[in-house]
């Protein structure tokens, strides 16, 4: 059994028991999420060095003298009308022909009578809430080489698409593209060059590490972009595009970029690009700080889950008792509950994990690179 299985095992029956007392004593009535999004197109991840060559294969041949912006929207209808100028902006200044349009996962505030009345060029797609996964069907569709995925809560300077579409000219293993992005007053820096690192057994991302400013302008590797970004379309398909076990969000960027880099391929962090984001600005309203926080580690604990081999996984499973006790001395629930709906996910998280052969080859090898590369 590996060292998954054998952890998980008494973990699934044990921890599922102190986690819902931690519950109790908490006062916390709230019933772990049991839903894992389904849908026509099923995710199914590429197998690093076997799945991820032969691109093309199947596929008519596609123009790349044209790109896409496509927006993520669910109830987002003020910041649309916030967001979409820049963005058109952005768009009408692309040096190749550039569309836009809003997926719109169900909104019920308004969202699609204001595109239809305000924004008669933007396109829309409707379809159910999927989270960032909504992306995959949509690109599945689309022919352009390389499109754009943004939240709703994004912004973007008028300059911003040519550099991203340069990089996958310089870069033949660029699986995405990320810009250097602010928040919306330009003061501080949200991201993209993304640095990883392993705390108390769970992954980190984060964007402002130790001396971030001295770099701001340099171009770089990184491993994540969530808000925005721009992906190989023919790249992302292969590798399965998001996850949809991580609904309705948190981590799923890196997860996207962890399976890139296992596969060989990178992401690229182009501060010549611009953006600006409000974070949050889906998020916060609908789950607040404290759901957001619950949601980032439950997703922790399953990117660990599917994702990690060896002692790194062993030291991850150790640290789970460590957490929970704390969650325990301290009255405070949310790891706790973040546990249970990380557990009642787990045989999606074991399917994952076995699609992806985790483990064979030099997986043990590209995954330390992988935090190697990007430790802070």
């Amino acid at each position: 059994m590996s060292i998954l299985g054998m952890g998980l095992a008494g973990l699934g029956v044990w921890q599922r028991r102190r986690a819902r007392v931690a519950c109790e004593r908490a006062g916390l009535t709230e019933k772990a999420e049991q839903h894992i999004v389904g849908g026509d197109i099923a995710w199914m991840p590429a197998r690093p060095g076997r799945d991820t060559a032969p691109l093309a294969r199947g596929m008519d041949p596609v123009s790349a003298d044209r790109t896409h912006i496509l927006i993520l929207n669910y109830n987002g209808r003020a910041l649309l009308a916030e967001c979409l100028p820049s963005i058109l902006e952005a768009s009408a200044r692309s040096p190749v022909p550039c569309a836009v349009t809003v997926v719109d996962n169900g909104s019920t505030d308004g969202s699609l009578d204001d595109l239809a009345r305000d924004w008669p060029t933007v396109g829309v797609v409707c379809g159910p809430n999927r989270g960032l996964a909504s992306f995959n069907a949509v690109l599945a569709r689309r022919d352009e080489v390389v499109v754009l995925l943004l939240n709703n809560d994004v912004k973007l300077a008028p300059g911003a698409v040519a550099p991203l579409l340069s990089a996958f000219d310089a870069h033949d293993d660029a699986l995405f593209a990320a810009p250097q992005c602010w928040t919306f007053d330009g003061r501080q820096y949200e991201g993209m060059r993304t640095r990883v690192r392993t705390r108390f057994g769970l992954v980190q991302g984060m964007c402002r590490v130790p001396g971030y400013r001295a770099r701001l302008g340099s171009p770089d590797l990184t491993a994540a972009s969530g808000p925005v970004l721009a992906v190989d379309r023919r790249k992302f398909l292969a590798l399965g595009g998001y996850d949809p076990l991580y609904f309705p969000g948190r981590i799923e960027d890196l997860d996207l970029g962890f399976r890139a880099w296992m596969a060989g391929w990178r992401g690229y962090y182009v501060p010549e690009s611009v953006a600006y984001h409000r974070g949050f600005g889906s998020f916060g309203p609908a789950f607040g700080r404290a759901g957001c926080d619950r949601l980032a580690l439950r997703n922790s604990l399953i990117f660990a889950w599917k994702n990690l081999d060896g002692r790194r996984l062993a030291s991850h499973l150790a640290w789970i008792p460590v957490r929970l006790a704390h969650a325990l001395a301290t009255r405070r629930a949310t790891f706790a509950v973040a546990l249970v709906e990380a557990i009642a996910r787990l045989r999606q998280v074991r399917a994952a994990r076995r699609a992806l052969e985790v483990g064979r080859g030099d997986w043990m090898g590209r995954q330390e690179a992988f935090f190697r590369r990007f430790r802070w």
